[in-house]
């Protein structure tokens, strides 16, 4: 099952990037979703991930859940080590820097209930799978 999912989303990304943002953005489960382009702190490649997000002023949260694994995903090392990267909302493309947020942050809770609102409670479910503080990501456009 987890083979399937992971397909589908690797599917939904494609489509996102191959259509230029024209079809993607609001295509799985009706979640909104934005591309975010990192650099690999240690490859140095680009890398992409699609990632549901909810919006709190002008800024983009994301979530560095990783489904509840132990780990936090790859991605989250490397907004660490380059905070400047880039976000594409629907077709627009956007410069952003990031911040992760955890729970001693005064507005993770609020953004928390953002981000897990926009995905059903999923996100609640994912923290109770794993003992790390899932980072809420601040992606403030510059």
């Amino acid at each position: 099952m987890a083979d399937l999912f992971t397909n589908v989303l690797r599917g939904h990304q494609w489509l996102y990037e191959k259509s230029g943002g024209l079809v993607g953005h609001r295509l799985l489960f009706g979640n909104p979703t934005l591309l975010l382009r990192t650099v690999g702190r240690k490859t140095g490649q680009a890398r992409t991930s699609a990632l549901t997000y909810a919006q709190d002023g002008k800024d983009y949260l994301v979530t560095a859940s990783n489904g509840g694994s132990p780990r936090p995903p790859g991605w989250l090392a490397n907004l660490k080590a380059k905070p400047d990267c880039e976000i594409q909302v629907g077709r627009q493309r956007i410069p952003v820097t990031a911040r992760a947020t955890y729970p001693d942050d005064p507005d993770y809770a609020r953004r928390w209930t953002l981000v897990d609102k926009v995905n059903a409670g999923r996100y609640t479910q994912y923290q109770n799978k794993t003992r790390r503080p899932i980072a809420v990501v601040v992606l403030s456009p510059r």
